[in-house]
């Protein structure tokens, strides 16, 4: 039975962005494959009591500096969008609305929402950005446009979120291997290592 992790991200999380670099290949690396989960990050702050890190006095200043900071030493582009923090709800229901057609199409579209976001600044609260995107990979955009409106997929979506909060997961990133949680891109790293090792 192929073994599995699984990958919680934010469409607007940066420190989510820095993640989904390295993920695949740190699963890959050791016969695992990472299940893609988009959440959203309000729930998760209301049901700790938290709010959007650049919300927070000197926390914020601080993360603005090290999302920039990060990128760098990872080798990445970073530009921080115009409109974040927002609730990507669109961005969410799209990938729901595609990972049960094809779970990989999903991981794609989620790819290259978080390019555009992050390394572009585009704005991913706008729906014409979304079916924008979406069509970069080949998916018709009219017929998401369509899929978002109905009830069934933003259930979909609400659904997930939900989920996640059921199993505990409170920011982005966020991994689980096997019921061990990891939050946080400087976490990657031990995700690493704990697969190297199986545990310790």
């Amino acid at each position: 039975m192929a073994k599995t992790l699984d990958f919680y991200f934010d469409f607007y999380s940066p420190y989510g962005y820095l993640a989904h670099y390295k993920i695949d290949a740190i699963a890959e690396r050791y016969g695992y494959t990472a299940n893609w989960h988009a959440i959203l990050l309000g729930p998760a702050f209301k049901a700790v009591g938290s709010k959007p890190l650049l919300d927070i006095p000197m926390v914020g200043e601080y993360s603005a500096h090290d999302f920039a900071r990060t990128a760098r030493l990872e080798g990445v582009p970073f530009v921080m969008p115009a409109t974040f923090p927002g609730a990507t709800l669109a961005a969410g229901r799209a990938f729901y609305w595609l990972h049960d057609q094809d779970p990989e199409l999903a991981k794609r579209f989620a790819k290259a929402a978080y390019k555009a976001a992050f390394a572009q600044g585009q704005d991913l609260l706008q729906l014409d950005t979304i079916k924008a995107i979406a069509s970069g990979e080949g998916i018709d955009g009219q017929a998401l446009e369509a899929a978002l409106q109905t009830e069934a997929v933003k259930e979909r979506f609400k659904r997930a979120v939900q989920a996640s909060l059921d199993q505990g997961v409170f920011g982005s990133p966020f991994v689980v291997v096997e019921g061990e949680q990891f939050w946080g891109n400087d976490r990657i790293l031990q995700v690493e290592q704990w697969l190297a090792r199986g545990g310790w």
